[in-house]
């Protein structure tokens, strides 16, 4: 099968999630998505983020309320031991389930640094991207940055609208007392 691996801290999981989720299952022909909740972020400031077994468990909750989408909240980060790269995580799904394939989706503001992650040429080598898009970033400019170090890396640019709506600027709004439900999946 086909797996579209989408992770991060999703705190919240947002209506911008959901809309990447929608569309991976409907439109990219990926059999399932696995959401894959992280820990922490090495990129991301920890001091506000609720414990990974936390957003886990609201992500399985509010994907329950979506039965019609075919994704898979997985734990499997939580399980192993730091740091959290990418690539072992994707090692450890394709050790685990080796007759899937496995794609790695992230936005373009995450293309903007891929070369800072831990073994991104195998990443593109051997998984590859799919890269939605994200405001103020040209995802056609950074993916032929990246193809002339190495034409084989596979990166692929979602046809998916961009959504403009953002977990921190959710939490912000929310500490400010605006009810900010009807963005939440």
């Amino acid at each position: 099968m086909r797996i579209a691996v989408y992770s991060g801290s999703f705190n919240p999981l947002h209506i911008g999630h959901q809309a990447i989720l929608e569309y991976l299952t409907r439109e990219a022909g990926f059999d399932w998505v696995y959401l894959v909740v992280s820990p922490q972020s090495p990129f991301k400031d920890a001091s506000n983020a609720l414990t990974g077994r936390e957003r886990y468990e609201a992500a399985v909750a509010a994907v329950k309320r979506h039965p019609e989408i075919h994704v898979w909240v997985d734990d499997i980060e939580l399980g192993m031991e730091p740091p959290h790269y990418t690539i072992r995580t994707l090692d450890a799904l394709r050790t685990r389930e080796p007759e899937n394939r496995f794609t790695l989706v992230v936005g373009a503001d995450n293309l903007a640094n891929f070369t800072g992650w831990r073994d991104y040429r195998r990443i593109l080598r051997e998984y590859g991207l799919l890269v939605f898009p994200r405001k103020g970033f040209h995802r056609g400019h950074l993916k032929a940055r990246l193809l002339r170090e190495d034409p084989d890396y596979r990166i692929t640019l979602a046809a998916a609208p961009r959504v403009d709506i953002s977990s921190s600027e959710i939490r912000a709004a929310a500490a400010s007392g605006r009810d900010m439900a009807r963005y939440l999946m």
